[in-house]
């Protein structure tokens, strides 16, 4: 069960760590987008996308994590040191991880956004905070 995964976060070395966890995993990135414009350039080739808040061009991770829901049918997975800035959630997104994140939990949260793509059965990670407004919530 391999996802196409678009990577949202303007850190480069956190995306490029986030990119080799997702091939090891088997997943495919899609590439890297700092800010909106290029996230929404690649939205296309995704599946999946894990997403930042504050990016280059601002706090704009909110947007385009709905769009990206809304427009694309993209599971979107908000990763973030500022989660108080969702609020309740985005409708059509799946939830939201605090950052800093270990590599175990980053990669149980890949795998319970692409196992919710797939809509399939999955446990979230235990600091995954599911949006009561999030499209599936699967459990085992």
């Amino acid at each position: 069960m391999t996802c196409n995964v678009l990577v949202v976060e303007d850190e480069i070395l956190v995306a490029i760590e986030i990119e080799h966890v997702l091939e090891e995993l088997g997943h495919a990135p899609v590439g890297i987008a700092v800010d909106s414009r290029a996230a929404l350039d690649l939205a296309c080739r995704a599946e999946v996308a894990l997403v930042d808040l504050n990016l280059r061009d601002g706090a704009t991770g909110p947007e385009i994590g709905r769009a990206l829901a809304e427009k694309h049918g993209i599971t979107v997975l908000f990763m973030t040191a500022n989660p108080s800035q969702l609020g309740e959630g985005i409708p059509g997104t799946l939830g939201v991880l605090s950052k800093p994140v270990a590599d175990d939990e980053l990669r149980q949260a890949i795998c319970y956004a692409a196992a919710c793509h797939k809509k399939m059965e999955a446990l979230p990670p235990v600091r995954l905070r599911l949006f009561e407004t999030a499209p599936q919530k699967l459990a085992s």
